[in-house]
């Protein structure tokens, strides 16, 4: 009878899944309409936002501009030969030009601009075109402080500076904060997907933190990350990094922060009575997920978590609320990290936040808030001058560490939500972790 349940529990688990994961062309068309309203709506805005006029991005096949790559057609997996897109907008007539200096159309939403019939030179015509539109500034993707907003290459951008006339060079300048803002923002429909990511996410982690997957004292650690990597492969899905399991116990002394990202033992054990950590994402319709998770695993005749982990998941989540109130428009990341850590010592727990944009890219651009080896504050190159705003998403990633008198040491409850920053607030793009998963969780094999 307990491997009939289990099995029904897969074959659930795995319908629902997979019924919210849209074939290939249906992915295309909605990757397409998300990229045509941002284009219309959003891109002007921006720009009126970062008060450039023009904005011109050059990448060549197999080398993308990071934000380039974001505003290719579905069907484009990467650039084609030299790709150059410029785009112009127009405030006082609310217009916006979006032109490629290409052979054919970058899909149906920027249309080719260049016959090399009539101009056999690419970088001529591209001339042609700034100076029929006489910008008033010409964005360009070069950053210091934001690497996402840093693609143009040197050898591109020396070809531009040698073609572009000296006259015009005065009004180069770095398109960083538009380019981060295209990055971060939002829109509506994108928020509504989210939702359905991280449903996605908790979907899986649930299914890995299970007895369909976890046989203690038989399963180890990797095991589970190799079938997290395979999961998402069969549900035609990518993860944007490598997943992590590790566990915590009794037994063992607490190692540094680093022990999660790298050194762990391979092929660890996991055994009744450990604590066991995932940090897991994934890619789909170009968005990205990130998650950390807890399940305990329950010792012979025990049927529910420990009160001493139940309570230390509920200092994670204080810890979340701390910096959650403390996400304010305009605010800076330091100066959201350095409140955050403040109220939550005064509070008298131990934390520390290293919270990240989160959307095209999974480490993405936008206000990053601390580091795990940086709680003093981050660099200025690292994104500390850039200001939260709204539309915004972010992975809400935590931990606080504890004192466990029952196993004489001290662990870390880590923990990482996606949550949304709108005009109204912060909010959990779909909920967060507020009770351990518990492995075994059917009960129907316990004898009475």
């Amino acid at each position: 009878m307990k491997k009939t349940f289990i099995l029904l529990f897969a074959f659930i688990s795995t319908v629902i899944t997979a019924q919210q994961i849209l074939p290939e062309v249906e992915r295309a068309r909605v990757i397409d309409e998300i990229l045509a309203d941002k284009f219309d709506n959003l891109l002007p805005k921006l720009m009126d936002e970062a008060g450039l006029d023009m904005w011109v991005l050059i990448s060549r096949e197999y080398n993308e501009d990071p934000v380039l790559k974001t505003m290719l057609p579905a069907t484009w997996l990467n650039a084609r030969r030299r790709t150059i897109l410029l785009f112009y907008r127009n405030k006082e007539k609310n217009t916006i030009e979006k032109l490629a200096v290409a052979r054919y159309d970058v899909g149906a939403n920027i249309k080719s601009a260049w016959d090399k019939e009539k101009e056999p030179n690419q970088w001529k015509r591209l001339i042609q075109l700034i100076e029929e539109r006489n910008p008033k500034k010409i964005g360009l993707n070069f950053s210091k402080d934001h690497n996402i907003a840093d693609g143009l290459d040197k050898t591109d951008y020396d070809e531009f500076l040698q073609n572009l006339p000296k006259k015009q060079h005065v009004k180069i300048v770095s398109a960083e904060q538009l380019a981060v803002r295209w990055i971060e923002s939002r829109t509506d429909r994108e928020i509504i997907i989210y939702n359905q990511l991280v449903t996605i996410t908790h979907d899986i982690i649930a299914e890995a933190f299970s007895e369909k997957v976890i046989t203690p004292g038989i399963t180890t650690t990797t095991e589970v990350e190799w079938w997290l990597r395979q999961k998402v492969t069969d549900l035609g899905l990518e993860t944007w990094f490598h997943p992590t399991i590790d566990v915590q116990r009794s037994s063992e002394e607490l190692v540094s922060h680093l022990y999660s990202f790298s050194g762990r033992p391979d092929d660890m054990v996991i055994l009744p009575g450990d604590l066991v950590h995932c940090d897991f994402g994934i890619t789909y319709l170009r968005l990205n997920t990130d998650c950390q998770e807890l399940a305990y695993v329950l010792k012979p005749g025990e049927t529910k978590a420990p009160k001493f982990l139940v309570d230390g998941l509920r200092d994670g989540n204080k810890v979340q609320d701390f910096l959650t109130t403390n996400m304010i428009k305009g605010k800076t990341g330091n100066q959201i990290l350095a409140k955050s850590l403040e109220d939550a010592k005064a509070a008298g727990l131990r934390p520390s936040i290293y919270t990240h944009p989160l959307g095209l890219y999974g480490h993405s651009a936008g206000t990053t808030i601390g580091m795990w080896d940086a709680q003093g504050g981050v660099m200025k190159d690292d994104g500390e001058n850039y200001p939260l705003n709204a539309n915004t998403v972010y992975a809400i990633e935590l931990n606080t560490t504890i004192t466990i008198p029952e196993w004489k040491r001290d662990i870390r409850i880590m923990l990482e939500e996606a949550g949304f920053y709108g005009e109204d607030g912060f909010r959990y793009v779909n909920g967060r972790q507020t009770e351990l998963l518990l492995i075994p969780r059917l009960k129907l094999h316990q004898g009475k």
